[in-house]
């Protein structure tokens, strides 16, 4: 079976951020960062060249796939910073409504900056996906 390509690893999530060309990109990042690192408890790390994840879950598909990802996490794309909810928006559809300017794909989150948000429906939001993550994944390891 493939591994995953987007793998954890040792670059630094500060170095990746400072490099981030857009100034506001770059410090709604840094906030992110922040929120991400205070709903968790985990240490941010670098998934790939451009993910920056919190906290950790095993994960088995019904096709026998499995893996480890992260709990949270976020990515300050060209087009949007794009923030992975993983546990998807089923639930969410009250907080989504308060959130402000956003679209959400299957477990991200796209915003063009946060003062297009509210942040504190935005740190609601990560912490009750958190809370089920870590309730339906008994395994998960919250980081190092």
């Amino acid at each position: 079976m493939a591994k995953l390509k987007t793998q954890p690893n040792k670059q630094s999530v500060v170095d990746f951020l400072n490099n981030v060309d857009d100034d506001t990109k770059r410090q709604d990042s840094f906030t992110i960062l922040d929120l991400m690192a205070s709903e968790t408890g985990a240490d941010p790390i670098m998934w790939g060249d451009s993910i920056v994840g919190f906290g950790s879950y095993k994960f088995k598909y019904a096709s026998g796939r499995e893996g480890d990802w992260f709990l949270t996490g976020f990515s300050p794309r060209k087009q949007n910073l794009t923030l992975y909810i993983m546990s998807g928006f089923d639930d969410y559809e009250q907080l989504l409504k308060q959130l402000g300017k956003h679209s959400t794909g299957k477990s991200c989150l796209y915003i063009k900056k946060l003062e297009d948000v509210d942040q504190d429906v935005l740190q609601q939001l990560v912490r009750k996906s958190v809370e089920h993550m870590k309730k339906t994944n008994p395994g998960e390891k919250s980081g190092d």
